[in-house]
């Protein structure tokens, strides 16, 4: 793959955290838009130059940044409906002002929790008490944009009660282009290690990638607050399907058209070692009414084309291990797989990743991975070498540990073999000066041939209007 090298042509600043960066056709003049949600609760638009606002919602959006700034909380979700032109309707996805909760285990340390492979105990918790032992609740609601007037929510899709604060996704709603439903994209629950294992029990909507028929009517006006699919009255899931599992945490989906079908990219978080990104074409979706009915009955479902990442047996292309430092000597680690027995459950039945990259990565033309933010594929020309390939974003350089802090932006393409694809660094030539730029989101126009990068220049939701939106240039 070639070295490119890019420029960065700045849009606006003075933002609050980007969390979500997308263009759609705005109803009132027919030209498509660049829109900006921020994960306090703001979405933005540029309009001839300027920008407007489209909608606050900061009153609806739970108390953020109460432990030190850092939150993976708030407006996380925009999507306009295929036809926003003419039908008006968009959908957000949020964590709910209000809905704080305890946390999903008592007593616990701040820090995440870790397994420990030689104390059962430890690899088999159960989330119990699950309506008073929560973190808070994320919905999914449907709006429309009224002409010549302020946008009114229409209904709630879904009300999900989260064990944790972290893993609730970031751009987390997208629409298919192969199927015109609503995706999303969520993550495991929280702390670390999924400690529940929602991630792989085909009951839990945790750690799923859900397609929702936004075009079935539900008529029930405040669906309950649930963890599991069972626990959702009928109308409800008879417009869902379930596209995957195995997720971990991740920055949504995005679709690239190749001839007469559709690649579909995820990137996965990692939790101390990789992150990674996957492909796919071919699917086969299950029904959610399915599902509960192989519950009931005790029997498995056919889950032969169904999407499996792997996680929590797996981190990318590895068996999930927990990282201890030699007591021997402190520069090395001691590596010991956390669930050595789902790592054996899943190992055929996972899909492989495209391609991955290291919190610890040796090489010269590479870089010390934290957390991957977002992954779009590039259809322009502007950027020759960048044609159809994949691009994403990481959002802090290891290596800069020192401030100001980078982000990393790099991309990769699959291969005609199928096989692991490596990936290049994308070299920028822009001067942040001495501020922190931390990479938090990327986005696209609708045919994919503009990019766009959301800078941060805290990890702090709480430090305000330190965001800078820009456009990838050559």
């Amino acid at each position: 793959m070639a070295k490119v090298k890019v420029s960065l042509r700045p849009i606006v600043s003075n933002l609050n955290l980007p969390t979500v960066l997308k263009t759609a056709i705005h109803p009132d003049d027919s030209t498509e838009r660049l829109f900006i949600a921020t994960q306090v609760g703001e979405i933005f638009y540029i309009g001839n130059g300027v920008i407007k606002t489209f909608l606050d919602i900061r009153q609806q959006i739970i108390k953020l940044g109460a432990n030190g700034g850092y939150d993976e909380r708030g407006l996380l979700g925009l999507a306009f409906h295929p036809d926003f032109h003419n039908n008006h309707l968009f959908y957000l996805y949020y964590s709910v002002a209000g809905t704080q909760g305890v946390g999903a285990l008592l007593g616990a340390p701040p820090e995440p929790f870790q397994p420990n492979p030689c104390d059962p105990k430890t690899l088999n918790l159960k989330w119990i008490n699950r309506e008073i032992q929560f973190d808070h609740i994320n919905t999914v609601e449907e709006w429309i944009l009224p002409s010549n007037s302020q946008p009114q929510k229409q209904r709630t899709l879904l009300n999900i009660r989260r064990p944790f604060a972290n893993h609730n996704g970031v751009n987390s709603l997208n629409f298919s282009p192969e199927t015109g439903k609503l995706v999303l994209t969520t993550g495991d629950g929280g702390s670390g290690y999924d400690p529940f294992n929602l991630s792989q029990d085909d009951m839990e909507i945790a750690g799923k990638i859900i397609e929702i028929d936004v075009d079935k009517p539900t008529f029930i006006d405040n669906p309950p607050v649930v963890t599991r699919f069972n626990e959702l009255p009928i109308p409800i899931q008879e417009t869902l399907t379930v596209i995957a599992k195995g997720i971990r945490n991740v920055p949504g989906i995005s679709f690239q058209k190749f001839y007469n079908q559709y690649i579909k990219y995820v990137g996965n978080v990692g939790q101390d070692f990789v992150e990674s990104i996957f492909s796919f074409i071919q699917y086969k979706p299950i029904p959610v009414t399915q599902l509960v009915q192989a519950s009931l009955m005790k029997s498995d479902t056919d889950q032969e084309g169904f999407i499996n990442f792997g996680w929590r047996g797996w981190e990318g292309a590895f068996p999930t291990s927990v990282p201890k430092e030699c007591s021997t000597n402190p520069d090395l680690i001691e590596k010991t797989i956390a669930y050595y027995d789902e790592a054996l459950k899943t190992s055929i039945r996972r899909l492989q990743p495209l391609t991955s990259y290291y919190h610890e990565d040796p090489r010269a033309d590479k870089f010390r991975a934290t957390a991957l933010t977002g992954v779009q594929p590039y259809m322009g020309t502007e950027i020759p070498n960048l044609s159809g390939a994949v691009v994403f974003t990481d959002l802090a350089r290891k290596e800069e540990s020192e401030l100001p802090v980078r982000g990393a932006l790099a991309y990769t393409k699959v291969r005609i073999d199928s096989k692991l694809s490596d990936f290049n660094v994308i070299e920028i030539d822009y001067n942040f000066g001495s501020q922190s730029a931390y990479y938090v989101s990327l986005g696209t126009n609708l045919n994919q041939t503009r990019l766009f990068l959301g800078v941060y220049g805290s990890m702090k939701v709480t430090d305000s209007n330190q965001g800078k939106l820009f456009e990838i240039v050559p």
